[in-house]
């Protein structure tokens, strides 16, 4: 039976909790560049809220209009979120790496009647999406040209007057449309309603270590649910303190600073962890390590107090699957990584593991009040929740093939159910190929064993009517200087060809793939091949190279190398 929620779990009466009954906590510390750093009381935040909640008003926007933030996360991209919510709107935000032209379909589409821009690298390649005559806000971290260019956040707090009093949002009322397009089509208005989030976030809650004395990093991006369920609303539910990163360039120091108790990161980041840690220390000196008694204490401290994660209470994974030997890894160095699943239309709170290595394979059992069952003609995942989106913003066509007539999400992906009820992915509905042997192939657990491969950053296995598959590879940075030089070049081919036999090694004889393809350009979202996430856009992948597979089936060679 689905527990009813109260007002009093909603976030706009959260924020006027934390207001009136800890109004000199700190809630955000803020990296402002230059090595300052700002703190904000939950008092500054609300005055701010309230204060540009006004002129908000005084702009025309208008009960349940649309306001949207395109921004890196900051404590501004907060702020800005309540304020929509106080002046009674719906936030939609943005990606802070779209395109300009999806972010003229996404404003154009939702309605949006002003534009926060905040934090952002290459707004000059952006700005050209923002609609001529959108009135538009600039954070004070914003790029200087949009400081020049648009009224700025500071000068319009110091002159509005604060909102009065404490504007209600139901539980049914919309909160937030949410625009993803995941790894294929054109992005989707996700509506969600303050009730969706408060239920997600409160069963959350029962299984994730939140409290008043936590503190967590935001550093993915706030436009994408999970960081926003679990840092904003877990925040308004519980009271932690939030920091912000400044840059990849300082997030050693940022995690230094935040040293945080609860840290969720997306598979390719914990993979870039390793390999940091592997850089200083050799795999076969560490495992060495790692099987002294005593010593072995020492070096995992000292290797989780480097990353900042010594005081690391909970570790999470999402969005994408984490290899089987990722976590293990990660285990015998002392974290236990937890592994979530859900998506953008269900707030990510779907299923998840309290990190025991036991589960390490699967995504767990289900949060209380969900419910999944696999589809018996397609083996696609299913589930059933009180938090499922309300639907897709002025797509009611789409909405009707996503959700059953009864409420039952159709995820896409596709998955096992074990005898304890957990959850096992094992890829997508629509990814499964058959070579021109009759044979299908699933791609993603042999992407899952290329991956782990030092010099591979992403990797998309092809090869629908070829003969056997292609593992289409994307170089890591370094890995790409390396090959820049012809002896460096020659040594990362001869580690790949070993690594594709040690893969092939484990598949069955269909599965086995023919070569490594490697690509010399990065795939980006600004070309197209992966989401704001770091998940690989299979359709483009295909459309971009397709016309080559057989060419390079026909090589002979166990790594080829792609150029423009």
């Amino acid at each position: 039976m689905t527990t009813p929620i109260t007002d009093d779990a909603l976030a706009l009466q959260r924020l006027y909790h934390w207001e009136a009954n800890a109004p000199d906590k700190v809630a955000f510390t803020q990296p402002m560049g230059g090595g300052v750093v700002r703190d904000y009381t939950w008092r500054e935040v609300c005055d701010q809220a309230r204060r540009m909640a006004t002129h908000l008003q005084g702009l025309g926007v208008q009960p349940g209009d649309r306001v949207a933030i395109i921004s890196k996360n900051t404590a501004h991209w907060m702020m800005s979120d309540f304020a929509i919510w106080l002046a009674g709107a719906v936030s939609v935000p943005l990606y802070p790496t779209l395109a300009p032209t999806t972010i003229a379909q996404i404003l154009e589409h939702s309605g949006s009647k002003v534009l926060f821009v905040g934090k952002l690298d290459g707004w000059e390649h952006m700005k050209p999406g923002v609609p001529a005559g959108l009135p538009c806000i600039s954070h004070p971290l914003s790029p200087d040209d949009a400081k020049k260019s648009y009224p700025q956040w500071d000068a319009i707090v110091a002159k509005a007057a604060p909102l009065q009093g404490h504007p209600v949002r139901g539980a049914d009322d919309l909160s937030t449309i949410m625009y993803t397009s995941g790894t294929t089509g054109t992005p989707k208005g996700v509506m969600h309603t303050f009730g969706n989030f408060a239920r997600a976030v409160y069963r959350g809650l029962e299984r994730i270590p939140l409290n008043d004395r936590s503190r967590m990093l935001s550093y993915l991006p706030l436009s994408h649910v999970v960081e926003r369920a679990l840092v904003e609303h877990g925040q308004l539910a519980t009271g932690m303190r939030v920091y912000f990163a400044e840059s990849l360039d300082t997030f050693t120091q940022d995690l230094q600073r935040a040293r945080p108790t609860v840290f969720f990161s997306v598979p390719r980041l914990w993979v870039k962890f390793q390999r940091g840690v592997l850089h200083k220390m050799p795999e076969k000196k560490l495992e060495l390590f790692l099987k002294i008694p005593i010593l072995s204490g020492i070096v995992r401290k000292k290797i989780l107090t480097a990353l900042g994660l010594d005081q690391c209470q909970f570790a999470a994974a999402g969005a994408a699957p984490m290899p089987v030997e990722l976590l293990q890894w990660y285990s015998r160095i002392g974290l236990n990584i937890a592994e979530g699943y859900g998506m953008t239309e269900n707030i990510g709170a779907s299923h998840i593991t309290l990190g025991d290595p036991a589960d390490f394979g699967t995504v767990g059992t289900p949060y209380r009040d969900v419910e999944c069952r696999i589809a018996p003609d397609t083996g696609e995942i299913q589930v059933r929740c009180p938090w499922t989106m309300t639907g897709y913003y002025k797509q009611p066509e789409l909405t009707a093939e996503t959700i059953t007539p009864d409420g039952w999400l159709k995820t896409g992906d596709k998955g096992t159910i074990d005898a304890k009820n957990r959850l096992r992915i094992t890829g997508r509905v629509k990814d499964l190929f058959k070579t021109s042997k009759g044979k299908y192939v699933a791609p993603a657990p042999i992407e899952d064993k290329l991956v782990m491969h030092a010099a591979i950053e992403a990797c998309c296995v092809t090869g629908a009517n070829l003969g056997q598959p292609l593992g289409l590879v994307m170089l890591s940075a370094e890995a790409a200087q390396q090959a820049a030089t012809p002896a460096g070049k020659a040594e990362l081919e001869a580690s790949l060809a070993e690594h594709l036999k040690a893969v092939n090694a484990t598949l069955d004889p269909h599965e086995q793939m023919d070569c490594l393809v490697v690509m010399t350009e990065a795939w980006t979202v600004d070309n197209d091949l992966i989401t704001p996430t770091f998940k690989v856009k299979r359709n483009k992948i295909e459309d971009a190279f397709a016309a080559q597979y057989a060419r390079w089936e026909s090589a002979g060679k166990p790594v080829v190398w792609h150029t423009r």
